[in-house]
């Protein structure tokens, strides 16, 4: 399979390209991180980055400075942090569960939290994965760069309504 940035990987009819990652991370330090694993594993997707809460459920429902955006674009797969200004993680997803717009798009909690407490409460919101961020670097690169081949490549995501 030709995982090449810029190949033209079809799954279904539609480019894997096409497919966008949203990542809500407060921490410019995670999300660096973050987005340096996506792109070292090969990913050419759209990666669109929200800092808090509200700003992640500004941008999947247009409101906000994200007004503009294209509603129909939404992500494939939203990679979350659970300690979040404004709207906390597990806040979000209930939120995101709750709409019709947003119930099926994949939810990772990407998160630093080793509370059992936290993992229980992401699950019984509707996380689809709980990961917890490893320390170190090397550590971290890959697991985020494996979430991302999954998402993006092998998972089979429902049809839009």
């Amino acid at each position: 399979m030709n995982t090449q940035p810029g190949s033209a990987i079809s799954q279904r009819g539609r480019n894997l390209t096409d497919k966008m990652i949203l990542l809500v991370e407060d921490n410019p330090d995670d999300e660096e991180l973050t987005l340096r694993a996506l792109h070292k594993s090969k990913l050419t997707n759209e990666i669109a980055v929200t800092r808090d809460g509200q700003e992640a459920l500004d941008f999947l429902f247009c409101e906000g400075k994200h007004a503009d955006r294209n509603p129909s674009q939404m992500p494939a797969v939203i990679l979350l942090d659970l300690k979040l200004p404004k709207l906390n993680g597990i806040d979000v997803l209930k939120v995101i569960r709750t709409d019709e717009r947003t119930a099926l798009i994949p939810v990772v909690i990407l998160t630093s939290s080793s509370e059992d407490e936290d993992m229980i409460n992401s699950y019984t919101s509707g996380a689809n994965s709980y990961v917890r961020k490893p320390v170190a670097f090397a550590e971290f690169a890959n697991a985020v760069a494996d979430l991302g081949l999954y998402w993006m490549l092998l998972n089979q995501s429902p049809p839009r309504r």
